[in-house]
């Protein structure tokens, strides 16, 4: 018996979370935006009764396949156990950090800052736009600017007075790109930051 509605998780050709409608023209539904156009309609009504919410489930279904959006890949996949080791890793870095910081802001001589350049192995742009975000949230360095040509990062970090220093924030750079396409990225991608980090140019970085 042929299907008439397929899954996501069924069909690998399908965009994550989403459904077929099988039949003379190819429906798909998107799930996530199906809940998203739901949820504006609940809130638009002001009131979590299950009246609004099946009325605005039904709208939602009716606008999508009323006005389909073209398919687009945006490279996204949810891996849950990456996820949670992302997860934790993010907050061990920002608790370590935020406590070398501290130290940093009440010893008695300064520390030199310096933007270094950090070239990554993945050069989607979304991969490049989560490290980006992935290493901004950890204290004691900031992206300032993504060089999508080359794949580079530009990191700020307040402690450039020893080469080892730049060095260990090159590493938590490379470390935090593989666990965010470890969580988010393509199998391909996942074979990619597996391969050595890229090699970069000596140096104590731009100074500020």
């Amino acid at each position: 018996m042929k299907r008439l509605i397929k899954l996501s998780f069924r069909n690998k050709d399908l965009p994550p979370f989403s459904c077929e409608f099988v039949g003379r023209r190819r429906r798909v539904l998107d799930l996530p935006l199906i809940a998203w156009l739901t949820f504006i309609w609940v809130f638009l009504w002001s009131g979590l009764h299950w009246i609004n919410l099946l009325t605005g489930a039904v709208v939602a279904v009716v606008v999508c396949l009323a006005f389909p959006l073209p398919r687009v890949d945006l490279g996204l996949r949810l891996h849950p156990w990456g996820i949670l080791m992302l997860a934790g890793c993010l907050l061990y870095d920002m608790y370590t950090s935020g406590v070398r910081v501290t130290r940093q802001i009440f010893v008695d001589h300064p520390h030199r800052p310096a933007v270094i350049a950090v070239p990554l192995r993945c050069r989607s742009d979304l991969m490049l736009a989560a490290t980006a975000v992935a290493v901004s949230n950890v204290p004691g360095g900031s992206v300032v600017e993504v060089r999508r040509a080359t794949a580079t990062v530009f990191l700020h970090v307040l402690d450039a007075d020893r080469p080892a220093a730049l060095d260990a924030a090159r590493r938590s750079v490379w470390r935090l790109e593989a666990l965010t396409v470890r969580a988010f990225g393509t199998a391909d991608e996942i074979a990619r930051v597996a391969d050595p980090p890229p090699p970069v140019a000596s140096g104590r970085g731009v100074g500020t």
